[in-house]
């Protein structure tokens, strides 16, 4: 793997990888594509061959409705016109020069994410806004709320990333500097974390594209302290056992977390919602094996905001280059969704053909200090740190 120099002198740890680049830089999607799965392979063999992350939780966030014919690209011909998807956050501990650090993948303050107009228009069409996010929608308690599970708390975080900022509203998580309407101060959750963002997407938040706004709540970074946030334009490693690449499509500077677990190397990111999505020919969805044999690909897009479908679809052969088979059914890869299509009553027979549920790995570790109180408090066994 060709390590470079850290992205910023406070994470020293968090450092640019170098061998996607010259592949990036081809003019024409067909070679890239071959090049990314080329290296996709070499890198997916680098991370396995190295120690395994250090631990791993998921933690369940919220349910949400989203449209059938995005979830996998108008290939099911059923009549229901929404899928639910379950929405979760990765705790991620990292062992870096002996100490051990907390990141955060997609922490969403799912209140916040309801401002998004594409979900904030679904419940307004409703008789009751209210009754509606009670049928909709369950929630399992913010992230800094389930923390507590794992003898840590907002302040033990160090860093927080996004696959993408697609409904993320960035305020409850950062701060900000201009106060609510109602002239209520936004607070950080997490106050000591800095955030990973990437700076094409970023930047095109400030001016969105119309096939983006409906996905993007326009004010979500809005007076967002400059200073928790590192902004980068490269593939990154996490520490042992972590990286970040690039894979943007999705949006234009979507991301996919790639560990080493104990279940081999998993990926993490929503340019599909289901395992079907990575592996098409094995799927029982309805459709999606037929789209694929009849338009010859290797995956189905997760396809509301098509403006870069192809370069998601290299973006999804990247991830299915780099991850291991699932233990469970070796015919789909290890890509779990950030949002994961689950069944409902939403979508009879719309039922992926494999769950993922979760990629825990390793002993979540406590900070020394806390060691001693966290005997009889967190449900979740943890040890003791160094």
């Amino acid at each position: 793997m060709r390590v470079g120099e850290p992205i910023d002198a406070r994470i020293p740890w968090v450092r640019a990888i170098h061998d996607l680049d010259e592949a990036r830089s081809l003019p024409t999607s067909g070679p890239r594509m071959r090049e990314y799965r080329r290296l996709g392979r070499m890198l997916g063999d680098a991370l396995r061959e190295g120690p395994r992350v250090a631990a791993v939780r998921t933690l369940d966030l919220t349910t949400l409705l989203y449209p059938t014919t995005f979830a996998f690209n108008r290939a099911v011909p059923l009549p229901w016109p929404y899928v639910q998807m379950f929405h979760r956050c990765l705790l991620v501990q990292v062992d870096v020069e002996g100490e051990r650090k907390n990141i955060l993948w997609n922490p969403t303050d799912y209140h916040a994410s309801k401002a998004t107009p594409f979900f904030a228009d679904l419940l307004d069409a409703l008789p009751s806004r209210e009754l509606g996010e009670k049928l909709l929608s369950t929630q399992y308690g913010q992230v800094d709320e389930q923390l507590g599970r794992f003898g840590l708390s907002a302040e033990d975080i160090d860093l927080v990333a996004f696959d993408h900022f697609h409904t993320q509203d960035l305020r409850p998580i950062l701060g900000s500097a201009i106060p609510e309407p109602d002239g209520r101060p936004w607070t950080a959750r997490f106050p000591n974390a800095l955030l990973l963002a990437p700076k094409q997407e970023w930047d095109d938040w400030n001016d969105l594209h119309p096939l983006q706004r409906a996905w993007f709540v326009a004010d979500g970074k809005r007076g967002v302290p400059e200073d928790r946030v590192v902004l980068f334009d490269a593939d990154l490693t996490l520490g042992e056992g972590a990286l970040q690449l690039r894979t943007p499509g999705h949006t234009t500077g979507n991301q996919t977390l790639f560990l080493h677990g104990e279940r081999g190397v998993f990926g993490c990111s929503e340019n599909g919602c289901s395992a079907d999505n990575w592996s098409p020919y094995e799927s029982r969805i309805p459709g999606l094996r037929r789209q694929a044999r009849r338009y010859d690909v290797e995956v189905i897009l997760n396809s509301n905001t098509p403006e870069l479908a192809a370069e998601q679809y290299n973006s999804m052969i990247l991830e299915r280059s780099v991850v291991d088979r699932s233990e469970e059914d070796p015919a789909f890869v290890q890509m779990f969704p950030s949002s994961e299509v689950t069944p409902s009553a939403f979508a009879p027979g719309v039922r992926p053909t494999m769950l993922f549920h979760e990629r825990d790995s390793g002993t979540v570790r406590v900070p020394a200090k806390k060691a001693a109180q966290a005997s009889e408090g967190p449900s979740e066994a943890v040890a003791a740190a160094e």
